[in-house]
Protein backbone atom coordinates (compact mmCIF):
# COMPACT_ATOMS: atom_id res chain seq x y z
CA UNK A 1 0.00 0.00 0.00
CA UNK A 2 1.31 3.45 -0.87
CA UNK A 3 2.06 5.66 2.10
CA UNK A 4 0.21 8.96 1.95
CA UNK A 5 2.17 11.90 3.43
CA UNK A 6 0.67 13.44 6.50
CA UNK A 7 -1.16 16.69 5.79
CA UNK A 8 0.10 19.97 7.22
CA UNK A 9 -1.78 21.04 10.31
CA UNK A 10 -3.47 23.95 8.58
CA UNK A 11 -5.13 21.59 6.10
CA UNK A 12 -6.82 19.40 8.68
CA UNK A 13 -10.59 19.55 8.27
CA UNK A 14 -11.03 19.95 12.01
CA UNK A 15 -8.81 23.04 11.97
CA UNK A 16 -10.35 24.74 8.96
CA UNK A 17 -11.88 28.11 9.63
CA UNK A 18 -15.64 27.93 9.93
CA UNK A 19 -16.32 29.59 6.58
CA UNK A 20 -13.89 27.27 4.75
CA UNK A 21 -15.30 24.20 6.46
CA UNK A 22 -18.84 25.26 5.48
CA UNK A 23 -17.65 25.83 1.90
CA UNK A 24 -16.13 22.34 1.64
CA UNK A 25 -19.12 20.73 3.36
CA UNK A 26 -21.43 22.31 0.78
CA UNK A 27 -19.37 20.93 -2.11
CA UNK A 28 -19.37 17.50 -0.44
CA UNK A 29 -23.17 17.55 -0.06
CA UNK A 30 -23.71 18.65 -3.67
CA UNK A 31 -21.30 15.98 -4.92
CA UNK A 32 -23.23 13.34 -2.98
CA UNK A 33 -26.61 14.56 -4.23
CA UNK A 34 -25.71 14.80 -7.91
CA UNK A 35 -23.85 11.50 -7.96
CA UNK A 36 -26.68 9.72 -6.13
CA UNK A 37 -29.18 11.13 -8.61
CA UNK A 38 -27.29 10.12 -11.76
CA UNK A 39 -26.28 6.68 -10.47
CA UNK A 40 -29.57 5.84 -8.75
CA UNK A 41 -27.68 4.70 -5.66
CA UNK A 42 -26.80 6.56 -2.44
CA UNK A 43 -23.26 7.94 -2.30
CA UNK A 44 -21.77 9.22 0.93
CA UNK A 45 -18.48 11.10 0.92
CA UNK A 46 -16.26 11.86 3.90
CA UNK A 47 -13.86 14.78 4.30
CA UNK A 48 -10.26 13.66 4.78
CA UNK A 49 -7.48 15.97 6.01
CA UNK A 50 -4.82 14.15 3.97
CA UNK A 51 -3.87 15.57 0.57
CA UNK A 52 -3.44 13.26 -2.40
CA UNK A 53 0.02 12.27 -3.58
CA UNK A 54 0.60 14.08 -6.87
CA UNK A 55 0.94 12.09 -10.10
CA UNK A 56 1.29 13.10 -13.74
CA UNK A 57 -1.98 11.33 -14.59
CA UNK A 58 -4.11 13.49 -12.24
CA UNK A 59 -7.06 15.32 -13.79
CA UNK A 60 -7.32 19.01 -12.84
CA UNK A 61 -10.21 21.47 -13.04
CA UNK A 62 -10.19 25.13 -12.05
CA UNK A 63 -13.35 26.69 -10.62
CA UNK A 64 -13.43 30.49 -10.82
CA UNK A 65 -15.88 32.03 -8.36
CA UNK A 66 -17.70 35.30 -9.07
CA UNK A 67 -20.49 37.28 -7.52
CA UNK A 68 -20.44 37.50 -3.74
CA UNK A 69 -17.18 35.51 -3.52
CA UNK A 70 -14.24 36.12 -5.86
CA UNK A 71 -11.33 33.73 -6.18
CA UNK A 72 -10.35 30.31 -7.42
CA UNK A 73 -10.41 26.72 -6.27
CA UNK A 74 -9.29 23.54 -7.98
CA UNK A 75 -10.70 20.03 -8.16
CA UNK A 76 -8.04 17.33 -8.57
CA UNK A 77 -8.94 13.71 -9.26
CA UNK A 78 -6.72 10.67 -9.68
CA UNK A 79 -7.18 9.22 -13.17
CA UNK A 80 -8.92 6.15 -11.74
CA UNK A 81 -11.41 8.25 -9.76
CA UNK A 82 -12.16 10.43 -12.77
CA UNK A 83 -12.84 7.40 -14.96
CA UNK A 84 -15.14 5.81 -12.37
CA UNK A 85 -17.17 9.01 -11.93
CA UNK A 86 -17.47 9.35 -15.71
CA UNK A 87 -18.76 5.79 -16.02
CA UNK A 88 -21.35 6.45 -13.31
CA UNK A 89 -22.50 9.56 -15.16
CA UNK A 90 -22.72 7.66 -18.45
CA UNK A 91 -24.50 4.74 -16.83
CA UNK A 92 -21.72 2.32 -17.76
CA UNK A 93 -20.93 -0.77 -15.71
CA UNK A 94 -17.61 -1.17 -13.93
CA UNK A 95 -15.00 -3.50 -15.47
CA UNK A 96 -14.77 -7.00 -14.07
CA UNK A 97 -12.88 -7.33 -10.80
CA UNK A 98 -10.08 -9.28 -12.50
CA UNK A 99 -9.53 -6.48 -15.01
CA UNK A 100 -9.32 -3.90 -12.24
CA UNK A 101 -6.60 -5.81 -10.43
CA UNK A 102 -4.54 -6.80 -13.49
CA UNK A 103 -4.99 -3.65 -15.56
CA UNK A 104 -5.15 -0.58 -13.30
CA UNK A 105 -6.75 2.50 -14.77
CA UNK A 106 -4.30 5.10 -16.06
CA UNK A 107 -4.70 8.50 -17.69
CA UNK A 108 -4.83 6.79 -21.11
CA UNK A 109 -7.80 4.68 -19.95
CA UNK A 110 -10.00 7.79 -19.74
CA UNK A 111 -11.51 8.21 -23.17
CA UNK A 112 -12.45 11.55 -24.68
CA UNK A 113 -16.09 10.71 -24.07
CA UNK A 114 -15.40 9.97 -20.41
CA UNK A 115 -13.47 13.23 -19.96
CA UNK A 116 -16.39 15.14 -21.46
CA UNK A 117 -18.82 13.29 -19.17
CA UNK A 118 -16.66 13.98 -16.11
CA UNK A 119 -16.54 17.69 -16.88
CA UNK A 120 -20.32 17.81 -17.37
CA UNK A 121 -20.83 15.99 -14.05
CA UNK A 122 -18.61 18.50 -12.26
CA UNK A 123 -20.45 21.39 -13.93
CA UNK A 124 -23.73 20.09 -12.54
CA UNK A 125 -22.17 19.81 -9.09
CA UNK A 126 -20.81 23.36 -9.38
CA UNK A 127 -24.23 24.68 -10.41
CA UNK A 128 -25.85 23.10 -7.36
CA UNK A 129 -23.03 24.33 -5.12
CA UNK A 130 -23.46 27.91 -6.37
CA UNK A 131 -27.02 27.89 -5.03
CA UNK A 132 -26.11 26.15 -1.79
CA UNK A 133 -23.24 28.53 -1.01
CA UNK A 134 -25.16 31.79 -1.36
CA UNK A 135 -25.72 31.95 2.40
CA UNK A 136 -22.07 31.20 3.20
CA UNK A 137 -20.79 33.79 0.72
CA UNK A 138 -23.36 36.41 1.69
CA UNK A 139 -24.98 36.67 -1.74
CA UNK A 140 -25.33 35.11 -5.18
CA UNK A 141 -22.35 33.07 -6.34
CA UNK A 142 -21.41 32.04 -9.89
CA UNK A 143 -18.94 29.31 -10.80
CA UNK A 144 -17.04 28.83 -14.07
CA UNK A 145 -15.43 25.39 -14.32
CA UNK A 146 -12.82 24.45 -16.89
CA UNK A 147 -10.16 21.78 -17.38
CA UNK A 148 -6.75 23.04 -16.30
CA UNK A 149 -3.36 22.12 -14.89
CA UNK A 150 -1.95 22.54 -11.39
CA UNK A 151 -2.51 26.11 -10.10
CA UNK A 152 0.28 28.66 -9.91
CA UNK A 153 -0.84 29.82 -6.44
CA UNK A 154 -0.14 28.11 -3.11
CA UNK A 155 -3.27 26.65 -1.55
CA UNK A 156 -4.72 28.21 1.58
CA UNK A 157 -6.63 25.01 2.39
CA UNK A 158 -6.70 21.45 1.02
CA UNK A 159 -9.28 18.74 1.77
CA UNK A 160 -10.18 15.45 0.10
CA UNK A 161 -13.69 14.11 -0.44
CA UNK A 162 -13.55 10.31 -0.36
CA UNK A 163 -15.97 7.43 -0.82
CA UNK A 164 -15.99 3.84 -2.08
CA UNK A 165 -18.11 2.44 -4.88
CA UNK A 166 -20.12 -0.78 -4.83
CA UNK A 167 -16.97 -2.84 -5.41
CA UNK A 168 -15.17 -1.11 -2.54
CA UNK A 169 -12.91 0.88 -4.86
CA UNK A 170 -11.87 4.32 -3.65
CA UNK A 171 -13.12 7.50 -5.35
CA UNK A 172 -11.40 10.73 -4.32
CA UNK A 173 -11.83 14.39 -5.21
CA UNK A 174 -9.33 16.87 -3.78
CA UNK A 175 -10.33 20.51 -3.23
CA UNK A 176 -7.71 23.27 -3.08
CA UNK A 177 -8.78 26.77 -2.12
CA UNK A 178 -6.74 29.76 -3.24
CA UNK A 179 -5.71 32.51 -0.81
CA UNK A 180 -7.87 34.99 -2.74
CA UNK A 181 -11.01 32.89 -2.30
CA UNK A 182 -10.19 32.16 1.34
CA UNK A 183 -9.84 35.88 1.99
CA UNK A 184 -13.13 36.61 0.21
CA UNK A 185 -14.92 34.14 2.47
CA UNK A 186 -13.68 35.70 5.70
CA UNK A 187 -16.45 37.22 7.82
CA UNK A 188 -16.90 40.95 7.34
CA UNK A 189 -15.74 43.17 10.18
CA UNK A 190 -18.70 44.16 12.32
CA UNK A 191 -19.25 47.87 13.03
CA UNK A 192 -18.35 49.15 16.49
CA UNK A 193 -21.15 49.20 19.09
CA UNK A 194 -23.19 52.38 19.25
CA UNK A 195 -22.04 52.91 22.84
CA UNK A 196 -18.40 53.08 21.81
CA UNK A 197 -16.91 56.55 21.93
CA UNK A 198 -15.77 57.70 18.46
CA UNK A 199 -12.39 59.32 18.13
CA UNK A 200 -12.27 63.06 17.36
CA UNK A 201 -11.05 62.25 13.85
CA UNK A 202 -14.11 60.12 13.07
CA UNK A 203 -16.36 63.08 13.89
CA UNK A 204 -14.82 65.22 11.16
CA UNK A 205 -14.37 62.71 8.32
CA UNK A 206 -17.31 61.52 6.19
CA UNK A 207 -18.13 57.82 6.17
CA UNK A 208 -16.47 55.99 3.25
CA UNK A 209 -19.80 54.41 2.35
CA UNK A 210 -21.47 57.79 1.97
CA UNK A 211 -18.46 59.23 0.12
CA UNK A 212 -18.11 56.49 -2.47
CA UNK A 213 -21.58 54.98 -2.77
CA UNK A 214 -22.47 57.24 -5.69
CA UNK A 215 -19.36 56.07 -7.56
CA UNK A 216 -19.81 52.31 -7.22
CA UNK A 217 -21.81 51.97 -10.46
CA UNK A 218 -19.43 54.03 -12.58
CA UNK A 219 -18.07 51.93 -15.45
CA UNK A 220 -14.28 51.91 -15.85
CA UNK A 221 -12.34 50.60 -18.84
CA UNK A 222 -9.47 48.24 -18.11
CA UNK A 223 -6.92 47.03 -20.64
CA UNK A 224 -4.52 44.09 -20.91
CA UNK A 225 -0.90 44.79 -21.81
CA UNK A 226 1.11 41.85 -23.11
CA UNK A 227 4.33 43.85 -23.34
CA UNK A 228 5.90 47.06 -24.57
CA UNK A 229 8.51 48.12 -27.11
CA UNK A 230 10.15 51.49 -27.66
CA UNK A 231 10.42 52.32 -31.38
CA UNK A 232 11.96 55.06 -33.42
CA UNK A 233 9.56 57.27 -35.34
CA UNK A 234 10.95 56.13 -38.69
CA UNK A 235 10.29 52.50 -37.71
CA UNK A 236 6.71 53.34 -36.76
CA UNK A 237 6.17 55.10 -40.10
CA UNK A 238 7.57 52.06 -41.90
CA UNK A 239 5.03 49.67 -40.39
CA UNK A 240 3.02 47.60 -42.87
CA UNK A 241 0.94 44.43 -42.90
CA UNK A 242 3.04 41.39 -42.04
CA UNK A 243 5.66 43.21 -39.97
CA UNK A 244 6.41 41.45 -36.66
CA UNK A 245 7.13 43.64 -33.63
CA UNK A 246 8.99 41.89 -30.83
CA UNK A 247 7.87 42.89 -27.34
CA UNK A 248 10.10 43.10 -24.29
CA UNK A 249 8.09 40.49 -22.34
CA UNK A 250 8.97 36.81 -22.58
CA UNK A 251 6.37 34.18 -23.48
CA UNK A 252 5.49 33.27 -19.88
CA UNK A 253 5.74 36.74 -18.37
CA UNK A 254 2.67 37.94 -16.44
CA UNK A 255 0.22 40.10 -18.36
CA UNK A 256 -0.52 43.61 -17.01
CA UNK A 257 -4.01 44.85 -16.21
CA UNK A 258 -4.21 48.62 -16.63
CA UNK A 259 -6.78 51.10 -15.35
CA UNK A 260 -6.46 54.53 -16.94
CA UNK A 261 -2.90 53.62 -17.91
CA UNK A 262 -1.92 52.56 -14.38
CA UNK A 263 -0.87 49.03 -13.48
CA UNK A 264 -3.37 47.56 -10.97
CA UNK A 265 -2.88 43.79 -11.33
CA UNK A 266 -1.01 41.04 -13.17
CA UNK A 267 -2.04 37.58 -14.20
CA UNK A 268 -2.21 34.80 -16.77
CA UNK A 269 -4.16 34.83 -20.02
CA UNK A 270 -7.00 32.28 -20.14
CA UNK A 271 -9.79 31.46 -22.58
CA UNK A 272 -13.33 31.87 -21.20
CA UNK A 273 -16.16 30.80 -23.52
CA UNK A 274 -14.09 31.54 -26.60
CA UNK A 275 -12.93 34.95 -25.34
CA UNK A 276 -9.70 36.16 -23.82
CA UNK A 277 -9.68 36.51 -20.04
CA UNK A 278 -7.19 37.21 -17.26
CA UNK A 279 -6.65 35.01 -14.23
CA UNK A 280 -5.33 37.49 -11.64
CA UNK A 281 -2.26 36.23 -9.80
CA UNK A 282 -1.11 39.47 -8.16
CA UNK A 283 -2.81 42.74 -7.21
CA UNK A 284 -0.38 45.65 -7.39
CA UNK A 285 -0.54 48.24 -4.62
CA UNK A 286 -0.23 51.80 -5.96
CA UNK A 287 2.83 53.77 -4.81
CA UNK A 288 2.11 56.36 -2.10
CA UNK A 289 1.43 59.86 -3.31
CA UNK A 290 4.18 62.43 -2.89
CA UNK A 291 4.12 63.89 0.61
CA UNK A 292 1.81 61.21 2.01
CA UNK A 293 2.91 59.01 4.94
CA UNK A 294 4.19 55.55 3.93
Amino acid sequence: MTNVPEAPAKNAASELRTELRNWCEAWKTCLQNVLSQVSGQPNVFEISPQPLPATDSDVWYTVVAGGAAHGEMTLRLPAASGARLARKFLGETEPAAEAVTTEPITAEAITAEQKEALEELLRQIAGLAATALAATAGGEVQFHLSASTAPSWSSDAIVCLQTRDEAGTSITVEIQISPALAAALQPRVQPAPASAQPSPLSLTLPSPSSSYRRLMDVGLDVKLRFGTRRMLLRDVLALSAGVVIELDNTLHSPVDLLLDGRLIAQGEVVIVDGKYGLRVTDVVDPPPAAGSPV
